[in-house]
């Protein structure tokens, strides 16, 4: 674990889970600089660990998961220092987007509080987001005379409804996690007592289905989305060929090989079974 020993994110595993935590909860977990580069570089490590079949992100304590960038030390603390701004920039956006949403793994945001701001953009770029039933989610910039920046705005009109996106960046009003699961910028909102019981089995019922499957399907919708009918059924039948290629475990053989012959699968009600190990 020295691997990650960090100030300002927490790495804890258990039984397959990798819990990325935010751990500042005297700010809120507010991302500062020094939270950016230990949370790029945690992500560009666990990218290859072996022992992390889901990474789920979430925020210490009970009150925030994130409340966005922190205002003194990422702007006010930069201000005069275009370098470490730029540093700070790269960073903040390599681990809040491109490295979560390419991550090899399924990534699950457990939203447990306060969701503000930039904290957005990383509930985005998981695959899946969970969030207590009392989260608050604010895109507060407008009350500072300021738009969504980074990528935020990109972010939310990509995820939610261009009404919602619309009434949110420009009201500036807070919703909470019942209506994020009404407008769709999360899966489902649960009680906050059960958040991590159900969070956890999201990530056990992934952890039964093919890993290769799952990792070339989830690339192939965020990919696929932005396409024409042309290009994307050309992606997809090179795609489908590369995950045939790439899948040791011969899932597509053995699923058909249990449904046809064995008689032991059937589609649609569980994942064919799989191999140990």
């Amino acid at each position: 674990m020295a691997d990650y020993d960090y100030e300002n994110i927490k790495i804890e595993k258990e039984d397959g889970i990798t819990w990325f935590i935010l751990n500042r909860p005297e700010k809120r977990n507010a991302m500062s600089p020094q939270l950016h580069y230990e949370a790029d570089d945690a992500l560009e490590k666990l990218q290859t660990d072996p022992d992390t079949k889901v990474l789920v992100l979430t925020g210490a304590g009970d009150e925030a998961f994130c409340a966005g960038q922190d205002l003194k030390l990422y702007f006010r603390g930069t201000a005069d220092d275009p370098v470490e701004r730029a540093k700070a920039a790269h960073a903040s956006n390599s681990w809040r987007w491109r490295r979560l949403s390419t991550f090899p793994r399924p990534t699950i945001a457990m939203v447990n509080g306060y969701c503000f701001g930039g904290a957005f953009t990383p509930v985005c770029a998981c695959d899946f987001a969970i969030a207590a039933e009392d989260a608050q989610f604010g895109l507060s910039e407008i009350n500072w005379g300021i738009l969504p920046g980074g990528i935020v705005s990109w972010n939310v009109a990509d995820v939610m409804s261009y009404r919602d996106a619309i009434y949110y960046a420009v009201t500036g009003d807070i919703f909470d996690g019942k209506r994020a699961e009404e407008i769709r910028f999360i899966n489902y909102a649960v009680p906050k007592e059960k958040l991590r019981e159900e969070t956890i089995k999201l990530a056990r019922k992934l952890m039964e289905k093919n890993p290769v499957a799952v990792r070339f399907t989830k690339e192939a919708i965020r990919a696929a989305r932005h396409m024409s009918l042309e290009q994307a059924t050309d992606y997809l039948r090179a795609k489908s060929d590369a995950l045939k290629a790439a899948d040791k475990e011969g899932g597509r053989d053995e699923g058909m090989k249990q449904f046809l012959d064995d008689k032991s699968f059937r589609p649609g009600f569980e994942p064919y079974k799989r191999q140990a190990g």
